[in-house]
């Protein structure tokens, strides 16, 4: 999306969802809602848990520190993913 002038902000969290219909709900879309808007344009967030599910897998993070999430108990550990070095594709691309 950077490539065509378009910033976008991404937040990923991992969990068990509830299916409502045509719709889905629960805690675990709560804290990615949340995630998410901790996010500035351009930036990729994700929760400890994601971070921990791709443990080994090359890509970097860079600890944006403890969050309070609105509506969701306790501190969230949040996590910018890091750009890869300029020339080198991340992780899976080719």
């Amino acid at each position: 999306m950077r490539a065509i002038g378009i910033q976008v902000r991404i937040g990923l969290h991992a969990g068990e969802v509830e299916l409502r219909g045509n719709d889905v709900g629960g805690i675990a879309v709560h804290i990615g809602a949340r995630v998410t808007a901790s996010a500035s344009p351009g930036d990729v967030v994700v929760s400890s848990t994601v971070k921990d599910l791709v443990a080994g897998s090359g890509i970097g993070f860079l600890d944006r520190g403890g969050h309070a999430l609105k509506g969701v108990p306790g501190r969230w550990q949040v996590f910018a993913v890091a750009d890869p070095d300029p020339g080198e594709s991340p992780p899976g691309f080719p």
